[in-house]
């Protein structure tokens, strides 16, 4: 393990003083259930890290689009810091090998899974901040993003981030009481699928289903935009 995670280190570009926090990024709540739970997953890194990466990218976007407003930093933003954009990061340095995994997640191709991997790779983040500070978050991530950063700044960008469009669309209307909450899990742990309902006003108006909770969110989001051609509520 320890030659791994050297190598790993030389992919990220920083040596961690405190090998036990990388260790912990990669640890996949699925192994720690299979190994009576003697072990810190990686969860709550991977809480920390998507903050950073946030706070980081949000920052670039900040100096670089100085007469754009909230809404459309917020889309851009999403876009580039997404499930899809941090498991193709984490593909990149092989994280999946890295891994640990319970044999269920293993079997059922936990180390491709966008959801796995786009959670290692915020864990990562996380992992980083604690042992190095927020100065080697930022300059890890502006590498790992430099070229979607490059091509945002060259006007190249897409917006697909249905949950702000839609909050746009609602606070236009007075509305600001908007919830999301999972109303289901299917499969067993290491295979779920997330069914979560959009609630306005308190009311349901929509549901999403996907392999994480954060995809199942943007499904129940777009959902109602689509509905009416965008016509909501």
């Amino acid at each position: 393990m320890r030659q791994d995670l050297m190598s790993l280190e030389e992919r990220l570009g920083y040596r961690f003083s405190d090998r036990r926090l990388l260790t912990a990024a990669l640890t996949h709540s699925s192994y720690v259930r299979e190994n009576d739970g003697q072990e810190q997953d990686n969860e709550r890194l991977e809480f920390l890290g998507d903050a950073f990466f946030d706070a980081v990218i949000g920052e670039e976007l900040f100096h670089m689009f100085p007469n754009k407003e909230e809404g459309f930093l917020s889309r851009v933003r999403a876009t580039i810091v997404c499930e899809r954009s941090l498991a193709e990061k984490a593909g990149q340095i092989g994280l999946g090998g890295f891994l640990r995994l319970g044999h269920g997640e293993e079997k059922t191709g936990g180390r491709q899974r966008s959801s796995v991997l786009a959670d290692a790779m915020e864990a990562v983040m996380g992992a980083v901040y604690l042992d190095g500070g927020f100065d080697q978050v930022r300059r890890m991530t502006l590498a790992l993003f430099a070229r979607e950063i490059g091509e945002t700044a060259r006007g190249h960008y897409q917006t697909h981030d249905y949950k702000t469009r839609l909050q746009e669309v609602l606070q236009a209307r007075g509305i600001t009481d908007i919830r999301y909450a999972v109303l289901k899990e299917d499969g067993p742990d290491h295979d779920k699928t997330f069914t979560t309902g959009l609630y306005v006003g308190g009311q349901l108006q929509s549901e999403g289903t996907g392999k994480s909770k954060k995809e199942a969110q943007q499904q129940a989001a777009r959902n109602i935009l689509e509905r009416e051609n965008g016509n909501v509520l």
